[in-house]
């Protein structure tokens, strides 16, 4: 698969649309097939949380880059969901184009939870196939990629398809109850915020001889701007999205710094291990986002709201003026994340999160933007940006590694 074959797949709509088969399972929840596409860590548990989430939910196909993911997965979830894992061999599809297979094997509902890089692609096709879809975040690494997404997204509410992110915390109860204060005045009007995430490394696989440089980058995505977008958008986005969500909008601009401080080994790919972003909204409200991942440092994952009549961290306190605090339970927003498209899905009100998810992963984008450069980039900048992360071609073999970016030398 080449660039010119990736964007014509984000670009093409099918004239033909496939309707989702759904098969009564009980009188009031009908069943539902989901389709496995990425069979990682995170997709076997949106597995596990899809079909914990409602009656009638079992888990039809999967499909993965590797046998030896898919393989995994496969036996962890048989033991898992039981009954509900009803993946059959002609179901199970390994490869470049095992997305096709999975989309074309029956299913309901596709469930998008390979590397970031390819979501705009899979969404597409997706949309294309008559799916109603789950993807993971981020949903792209590139201002390309986001356009794409948001046309999508235009497409699945056309055609009554319903879309839900894995921005988790907008279906837990106490960020909504929280937020929905904050939105109602509670802390007044909102002046600055800040948020992080702060932690200590994540997983690595060591190269084996046998890898080409395709496969061990595939291996170790985190670690690739084109496959993860770096982790402020991999990973700081659950941050970014929640200020998103507090303004009801997304900033204009953003200056930052960052760098490669402690993660220097070249088995950990030229991503950044530490950021600090300046975001600026239309109104002039500031955002200080910090995001790091080295170990032997303080962790701190939170969100700060500050306004003019109080403050919150934007799920379970308000301070000032309005007193307040979640006192109830907080059911898995994991699951409820599905519960949501579930209930769409059977009859239930519309969802489609689409282009804000594009709009919060454009944020981290932004964010990342400013810091590789040194320069203060502005929304409209970045968004004007056609340009592709994607390698020329998708397949096995020498790739090479970009080289760590420089601010104040490394051009966007």
């Amino acid at each position: 698969m080449t660039r010119r074959d990736f964007m014509k797949t984000t670009a093409v709509t099918t004239a033909t649309m496939v309707a989702p088969s759904l098969v009564a399972s009980t009188k009031d929840s009908p069943s539902l097939k989901v389709g496995l596409i990425g069979c990682g860590g995170r997709g076997s548990g949106a597995a596990v949380d899809a079909v914990n989430a409602s009656e009638g939910v079992v888990l039809w196909s999967m499909g993965d880059v590797f046998e030896d993911h898919l393989a995994s997965s496969e036996q962890n979830l048989k033991n898992e969901l039981k009954g509900a894992f009803q993946v059959t061999k002609d179901r199970r599809f390994v490869g470049w184009d095992a997305y096709k297979g999975v989309l074309a094997s029956g299913c309901d509902v596709a469930i998008l939870t390979t590397p970031p890089a390819f979501r705009a692609m899979h969404l597409a096709a997706a949309i294309d196939a008559g799916k109603h879809v789950f993807m993971e975040k981020p949903v792209a690494v590139d201002a390309a990629a986001v356009k794409s997404v948001i046309d999508s997204a235009a497409k699945a509410k056309e055609r009554s398809l319903n879309i839900v992110a894995g921005t988790q915390r907008r279906h837990d109860v106490a960020y909504k109850a929280c937020m929905d204060k904050i939105h109602g005045g509670a802390i007044g009007e909102i002046v600055a915020m800040n948020c992080y995430w702060n932690q200590g490394g994540l997983w690595m696989n060591p190269r084996q001889p046998e890898w080409s440089d395709m496969e061990w980058q595939l291996r170790n995505w985190l670690y690739f701007t084109w496959l993860s977008g770096d982790h402020i958008c991999e990973q700081h986005i659950h941050n970014l999205d929640v200020c998103n969500w507090a303004m009801q909008s997304h900033p204009v601009k953003a200056m930052g710094m960052g760098g490669r401080e402690v993660r220097k080994d070249p088995a950990f790919g030229h991503v950044f291990d530490h950021f600090a972003v300046e975001f600026e909204y239309a109104n002039g409200v500031k955002l200080v986002s910090m995001c790091r991942q080295i170990d032997g440092c303080a962790s701190k994952v939170s969100e700060h709201i500050v306004g003019t009549k109080g403050t919150s961290n934007a799920n379970t306190t308000i301070k000032g003026d309005n007193v307040w605090r979640w006192e109830g339970d907080r059911p898995n927003p994991y699951v409820e994340e599905h519960k949501a498209l579930h209930a769409a899905i059977r009859g239930g009100t519309y969802i489609n999160e689409g282009e804000r998810v594009a709009h919060s992963t454009m944020t981290a984008i932004l964010g990342r933007m400013t810091t590789y450069s040194g320069l203060e980039v502005t929304w409209d900048e970045a968004m004007a940006s056609n340009a592709s992360l994607m390698p020329e071609k998708l397949e096995f073999g020498p790739l090479g590694v970009p080289a760590v970016a420089i601010p104040g030398t490394t051009k966007i």
